[in-house]
Formats: C-alpha cells, structure tokens, sequence
C-alpha cells in the first residue's frame, strides 16, 4: 500500500533521482507498462514516454510489445551507475577531462588517472562508444603544466577560506592573504595581499618554497581591499602601447589589474603603469607581443625593448 509519506516522497524527487529509481523498478520487474510506471512514480502519461526514452539513452535495452497486452521489456538487467548522465552531460564531462589532462597538480590528492577511471566506470556501453567517436574527432593543444606546484592545496585552501599564509617564496618569507587562484598558460598563479607591504602581489606558485596557513587576523574582503591597494607607487612608470586586432586579443587573454585598454581616434591602446623593478617582467611581457605592438610612450621604453631583442639576435647567432 502507498502512504503519504510515500506519495510525497515520489513527487519531491529531481528528474534523475526518479529515474535512478524507474531502473531499479525495472531491473525488479523486468516487464512493466506505462500504467505500472505512471502510478509508481506519480507521473504523466507524458511524462513516462519521456523518462523512458531518457532510460534508453541511457544504453538500456528497452523493447516494446503491441497490442491489447503490450507494454515494455527490459530484454536484460541494467546495472545503474551511482551517477546518471545524459548524453549531453558525458560530451560535457569528457571534454572538461581531456582539458584536466594538462595539469599535473589537480588539488585535493585528486589525480587525473583516478578521476578518468571513476568516470569511465560509471558509463553505459552506449555512452562509452559515444566518447570514443568523440575522442577520435576532437583534439586539445593546450599549454600542459610546467611545474610542479607542492603547496598548491594549502594556497587554495587559505584562498577559500579567507586565510592568511606564511609562505617562503624564492628565499623570501611572506604574510599574504591570498584572494584569487587561476591556471594560465601552464602556470599557476596566486593574486594576493602583502600583509607586511599592504600591497597587491601576484605570485606564481610554483616558486613558493613552504606555505602554513596562518593565525592572521583576515582584512575582510580581500579582494575589495586588494584592489584599494592596487595603487600606483610614486616612482610608477606609465606607458602607452598602441594594438593591432590580435594584440587586442592577446591583452584580453592575460589582463593585468594594471593596465587596460584604451580607445583613441579609432585605435585601441593598452596604457598603464609598472613599477622600476618590473622592467625585466614589462619587457618580456611586451616582446611576447610580437608585430602586433607598439610602444608609443615612453620613448626609453621601446629602445630598451630593441636592446632587448638584438641581445636575444645575439644569443641566437653565437
């Protein structure tokens, strides 16, 4: 007999939580009709039409009988993953994979390896052929990770947490209070607040040598205060470089807090300031640009980015 507890059960649940459930209720009946499914579940006509068709994509072999006592055959039992996707779902997760493939430091002990078995595991053999077709027709060039990033949990547990972190980065001890962890161009880089300089910092990961969290009083909002800090020193260097279209596009992949893009008669600029002890950083950063920039101000600047590039000539010719 079904209560109302049972009733009220079978109403609250999400669509893949009923359908968990209708594969059980199959697997048990082997042999059902849309009656069966409609009053089990509390459901639609419609809707049962729909969660069967769902079932089946699902890679459960489903036959239907007509005529007067028809109805549906599961032809062989289903073993039900913990999870249930949807096609759409398993292209999604897939691709999310083969991107994930390119980081040697997936936080939290989690490994790649592990990750992609579990996943495999839980599909159906219709499900895996259609991540077959997809491996063999979509590719990923992406930048893998250069380094190895020992204390990358412990940063980002502190970012999460709005925690402070004693740090030991090239030689140097630091308070910071991390706001912002990102992967870019196989680095891995940590946007922070200096505690002892009550400056911006951003620093790369894999150069710190030692991360503890810390018993520091946490500055609230750290990303709010991050950009208060975000100041230009008085000795601050301001530039102005002017951009072709895929300078543009280049700036708007690695955006600095910085700097920014500016329009002016019709052409966009990228202006903005860096400090003295930066100028290694600005001119590597700028050479990375290519033909597609060029330095309009300071005039010191662009010859220092010529000197720059006939030391690299010279490298290459000895």
């Amino acid at each position: 007999m079904v209560t109302k507890h049972d009733t009220l059960k079978v109403a609250s649940m999400k669509k893949s939580e009923r359908l968990h459930e209708m594969l059980k209720f199959m697997n048990q009946r082997r042999r059902f009709t849309l009656h069966d499914l409609m009053a089990e579940f509390r459901i639609s006509k419609r809707t049962a039409l729909r969660d069967i068709a769902a079932i089946e994509r699902l890679g459960a072999p489903i036959y239907a009988e007509y005529g007067r006592n028809g109805g549906y055959v599961l032809i062989q039992p289903v073993r039900l993953p913990p999870i249930s996707f949807t096609s759409e779902e398993v292209y999604a997760l897939y691709l999310s994979l083969r991107v994930l493939e390119s980081v040697t430091d997936i936080p939290f002990k989690a490994t790649y390896a592990s990750i992609h078995r579990k996943f495999m595991e839980a599909l159906s053999e219709r499900q895996m052929e259609q991540v077959r077709r997809i491996r063999d027709r979509v590719g990923f060039y992406v930048t893998k990770q250069q380094t190895a990033c020992p204390w990358l949990e412990t940063v980002i547990t502190a970012t999460t947490e709005n925690r402070g972190l004693n740090i030991v980065y090239r030689g140097e001890a630091r308070r910071i209070q991390p706001i912002f962890v990102y992967l870019m161009k196989g680095f891995w880089y940590c946007q922070s607040v200096d505690l002892d300089k009550q400056s911006y910092r951003v620093f790369r990961c894999d150069r710190i040598e030692q991360a503890e969290l810390a018993d520091i009083e946490p500055i609230g909002e750290a990303a709010e205060q991050a950009r208060r800090l975000w100041q230009p020193s008085a000795n601050a260097i301001p530039f102005k470089c002017l951009l072709d279209d895929s300078g543009v596009e280049k700036f708007r992949s690695e955006p600095y807090p910085s700097m920014r893009l500016a329009e002016e008669h019709g052409k966009m600029h990228m202006v903005g300031t860096f400090e003295p002890e930066e100028l290694d950083f600005m001119l590597k950063y700028l050479s990375s640009f290519g033909t597609s920039l060029k330095i309009v101000e300071p005039e010191w600047l662009r010859e220092r980015l010529r000197a720059y590039y006939l030391d690299l000539i010279e490298h290459l010719t000895v």
